[in-house]
């Protein structure tokens, strides 16, 4: 015989156990936002990947056999009258893509790091094989410079797909790759995507002109430009030390951003995580052997009485989780039933799937 499980979400409840805030938590600007100049950014170049074991793009692959000549060329060692015809039979040979990956803060001449072989031919696998010397250009495309050479023996990072490798400190840069962040005297501040709000921009902007108002004649530094973006200019004492300005706003202390509220789900892993007090409105949920009620009022006849009566907020989010989590109901089910109350309206937060 099925078993049936009715359960309802008292408000009351979670008046009840509500836990009394005894600070607000802070933390420093750094942690939420980024200055704008400061991204990551891909060079690349089209590569040879040698010494496979006949699993390469093989003669029928025009590509290839165009690189492989035009290699030969460049060592002093071109075909002779056949053409392309003499390499036909090149089956070691894989034409490959490589990229590598510039950190936020740049990187200097001589700095190696890691990069990335993916094969773009017809190549049924790049395992074992050597990357000969590549130029890494670029990020921009139809910039001539050469950032960076990379080379060396790759490495499968899942031995299931062998046609996409990595070189562990495989490129070598050959060039300075500076990320500039001051334009026309003035430095951007990046929000974080999961604190990106226009209310935070403004908190950002009124936090910076409170602690350095002194630094301006007119008191104003910052501007929040959206909801991104947060202007901020720089004093005329920090012309010449740019960076000192930075790390001082950067340092700045601030009460931790109050975003909207959201809930994040991980099917693969299975995981919900709920921040703040993520409310439900007035639902009754029906999945497999349960029916989930939930109401801003206890039904009658229930043994549970509010503590004020004339106070009915909505139900906790976090209620329903833990108690079909009380029930052992399958992070599935779970994930199923709050998708079903987002889709009626009733979840009052924002729902990310991952």
């Amino acid at each position: 015989m099925t078993r049936k499980y009715t359960i309802t979400i008292l408000t009351v409840l979670a008046l009840l156990i509500a836990l009394p805030r005894n600070g607000e938590a802070r933390t420093l600007l750094k942690s939420i936002c980024r200055l704008k100049g400061q991204e990551e950014a891909t060079i690349q170049g089209m590569g040879l990947v040698v010494g496979l074991q006949g699993t390469g793009d093989g003669g029928n692959f025009l590509p290839t056999i165009r690189a492989v000549a035009t290699m030969l060329q460049k060592m002093h060692n071109p075909i002779g009258e056949r053409g392309p015809l003499e390499l036909k039979d090149a089956k070691n040979v894989a034409l490959v893509m490589v990229s590598a990956t510039i950190p936020a803060a740049g990187a200097r001449q001589g700095d190696v790091l890691e990069c990335t072989v993916s094969s773009i031919g017809s190549a049924k696998s790049i395992e074992k094989g050597i990357l000969i010397t590549t130029p890494l250009m670029g990020p921009q495309l139809g910039d001539p410079r050469v950032y960076a050479l990379a080379q060396g023996p790759i490495q499968l990072d899942n031995p299931k797909i062998k046609t996409a490798a990595k070189i562990y400190r495989g490129a070598r840069l050959e060039e300075d790759f500076n990320n500039p962040f001051v334009k026309d005297g003035k430095i951007t501040l990046v929000l974080n995507k999961n604190h990106a709000d226009f209310q935070v921009a403004q908190d950002v902007a009124e936090l910076i002109d409170s602690q350095l108002s002194f630094y301006s004649k007119n008191g104003q530094l910052a501007r929040a430009l959206d909801q991104v973006n947060i202007e901020v200019q720089v004093p005329p004492q920090y012309y010449d030390d740019v960076v000192k300005f930075v790390a001082e706003v950067m340092s700045l202390p601030m009460l931790e951003p109050q975003t909207g509220s959201r809930v994040v789900i991980n099917e693969r892993a299975g995981s919900i995580v709920i921040s703040g007090d993520v409310e439900i409105g007035a639902v009754a949920v029906t999945h497999k052997n349960m029916v989930i009620e939930m109401a801003g009022e206890p039904p009658v006849g229930n043994r549970f009485v509010p503590v004020d009566t004339a106070t009915t907020p909505s139900a906790k989010l976090k209620n329903l989780v833990e108690a079909l989590n009380g029930l052992k109901v399958p992070a599935d089910d779970i994930i199923v039933i709050i998708k079903g109350i987002e889709r009626d309206g009733k979840l009052h937060a924002t729902l990310i799937v991952e």
